[in-house]
């Protein structure tokens, strides 16, 4: 039996999970879910779902602890009551093709009915994490194990509210606090939402901070039909999956743990049916954090472009989100230093969905190995704040190559260019942009490239200067330090691309958004890429021009100066669509806040923004009443 020492340790991540044996792993998962559940939890939900309770499902996969529903509440001393209404648990998906698995579920289960797929609609709400419960309109029941719950009535009779000032008897719902206001006034007093809400819900008188809660109606009980949500069909839901989750997770103010999909068709419903802990018809889905202990074999230094070193951590290979993981960015040797980053060191990974591996915190520490040199250069190497440099910017081999990688990435119009090609180029003596653009069929072949080869590479840089780019994508792809694509636009917003090599510091400077250190820098980088740039120029590039601000149609747009955001299925492309918004004078943002002033509306619109607009008393325009003020 664990000692709570024992178990402070476990959750502490003091002791390893390989360090465990399966019982004492079960029986801490089991002392975590409870606490959890009682509302005291000892660790967050990401560690139980992504590190404790895989390595439990993969030692124990049969296990009944793994079978059952997860009991709700089960220090409260009350009898247990029947309820209304079976409460199953929700059945889980960390990935797409999870969620994909489950649309051929129901495929399947429709097909046996002859039931139109084209006719399914589904149903999207936030999963909130907060104590689930059942309103019948006379009694609030706890969830308790899906069959019999609590009485918790008294949390009406303390003057607990429903969601949207809405009617008693709404069916499940979940107790839950704001969490803005939990930030602002609880967060000093309870480490998790979890912990106060609990105390809502116990027989014990409420305190102060409770009592409060509940009269700023910031503590509530909201009926799931109240929740925010988007319906539609599964080819919308398909083409729309990440859109409408992140619509979702953006749409309430509670702390939420994924999101709800269900089938709305009653009779598909019925038949789809449930197990002994899921409805068949119904998923949660949850962005995939997976997190491993792992073995850290060695720490190697990368150079990139800019002269940074970057300290990658070699791995015991580990399965994370599908994929084997090798390796794992260090981000840089400060953190090296300040963590114990080094070879025999055990680190927490993470991986969310497909991003790249992420070390979230070092486990284990070891004796670290700082590098004096380049690792490509050999120039001794220098601290800027926490970063690791080489400023031997000309020369250095690595950096040279990253530049000119990231020239043909950013540009973005051309194919083969990667980084076996440049290296291969660079140990024939090719080090600039411009010298890549001089080769021929032969010379490349000469180089121990084949003949088809060749030939591709070749019609690449043809195709990549006869197809018009747009002239701040190509300033962009030079890589000048705080020049990326959107300072690029900005800058060329201002200024012709022929005169921004003859700008002053103070010219830069007083360009809105350009403060005087970025100046300097922009500056300082314009000079460096200023011959490189008259050579590639020369060669032909067919660059579109970027509309200046005076010679924009702002002065008959009734968009002039104004925010607008668009969202939903829109008649042309979305960048299209901004561009030219942009062409009338318009500021085009991302999502909606108080300085929107137009929210632009196509089909299959989320919800989020929606509110968001109404909240912000910002104008909606349909694609049609737009385009039409537009006179397009």
């Amino acid at each position: 039996m664990l000692t709570n020492i024992k178990i402070q340790d476990i959750a502490d991540q003091k002791i390893l999970i390989s360090d465990l044996t399966d019982d004492d792993l079960l029986e801490f998962c089991q002392i975590a879910n409870q606490r959890y559940r009682d509302g005291n939890p000892i660790i967050s939900d990401e560690d139980y779902d992504f590190v404790f309770n895989p390595e439990l499902s993969k030692r124990l996969p049969d296990h009944s602890f793994l079978q059952k529903i997860e009991a709700e509440n089960e220090g409260f001393s009350e009898e247990k009551i029947k309820l209304p209404q079976k409460m199953l648990s929700t059945d889980k998906a960390y990935s797409w093709e999870e969620i994909n698995k489950w649309l051929d579920r129901v495929s399947k289960f429709s097909s046996e009915i002859d039931y139109p797929l084209a006719d399914i609609q589904i149903k999207g709400t936030a999963k909130l994490d907060g104590f689930a419960g059942y309103d019948d309109g006379s009694k609030l029941y706890t969830r308790g194990d899906g069959n019999k719950g609590s009485d918790i009535s008294r949390v009406f009779a303390r003057g607990l509210g429903i969601f949207n000032n809405s009617e008693r008897g709404q069916g499940p719902g979940e107790i839950v606090v704001k969490r803005s206001y939990f930030e602002k006034h609880l967060s000093n007093n309870f480490e998790y939402p979890r912990n106060f809400q609990a105390s809502l819900i116990k027989e014990k008188e409420l305190d102060s901070l409770a009592i409060e809660a509940i009269s700023n109606k910031a503590a509530l009980f909201v009926p799931f039909t109240q929740l925010p949500q988007w319906l539609g069909s599964i080819e919308e839901f398909s083409n729309q999956f990440l859109d409408i989750v992140g619509q979702l997770e953006s749409g309430v103010d509670f702390d939420i743990d994924g999101v709800v999909f269900e089938i709305v068709n009653p009779e598909l419903k019925d038949y789809m049916g449930s197990n002994r802990k899921f409805h068949r018809w119904q998923i949660a889905f949850k962005e995939n954090k997976e997190k491993a202990q792992v073995k850290v074999i060695s720490v190697t230094a990368q150079v990139g472009r800019t002269g940074k070193i970057t300290p990658v951590a070699e791995l015991e290979p580990t399965q994370l989100s599908g994929a084997t993981i090798y390796r794992a960015s260090g981000h840089h040797y400060g953190l090296v230093k300040e963590q114990g980053l080094g070879a025999g060191s055990v680190i927490e990974l993470t991986r969310s969905g497909l991003v790249i591996p992420k070390i979230n915190k070092v486990l284990k520490t070891a004796e670290v190995d700082i590098p004096s040199n380049c690792p490509s250069c050999g120039y001794k190497l220098s601290w800027d704040s926490d970063f690791l440099m080489c400023f031997n910017h000309e020369k250095c081999p690595e950096q040279i190559m990253g530049k000119i990688i990231y020239f043909f990435r950013i540009l973005a119009n051309n194919d083969g260019f990667g980084q076996a090609t440049i290296q291969k180029l660079y140990a024939e003596g090719i080090h600039q942009v411009s010298d890549i653009y001089l080769l021929n069929e032969a010379k490349l072949m000469s180089m121990g490239f084949g003949e088809k080869t060749s030939h591709n590479l070749i019609n690449q840089l043809i195709r990549s200067r006869k197809e018009s780019i747009e002239d701040w994508r190509f300033l962009a792809a030079f890589g000048v330090q705080r020049l990326g694509m959107g300072n690029c636009e900005n800058l060329l917003r201002n200024y012709s691309v022929e005169k921004i090599f003859d700008l002053s510091i103070k010219d830069i400077s007083n360009i809105n958004g350009f403060a005087e250190i970025t100046a300097e820098l922009i500056f300082d980088g314009l000079t460096l890429i200023k011959p490189q740039y008259e050579v590639l120029i020369s060669g032909g590039f067919k660059l579109e021009q970027t509309l200046l601000n005076t010679e924009l149609n702002q002065s008959n747009s009734p968009f002039n100066s104004m925010t607008i955001v668009f969202t939903g299925t829109m008649s042309e492309s979305r960048a299209k669509l901004q561009k030219q918004a942009k062409a009338f004078g318009a500021n085009v943002g991302k999502s909606v806040s108080s300085k929107t002033d137009f929210l632009i509306i196509g089909e299959n619109v989320g919800q989020s923004k929606i509110k968001d607009a109404k909240t912000h008393q910002v104008d909606l325009l349909t694609e049609a009443e737009y385009l039409k003020l537009l006179k397009l």
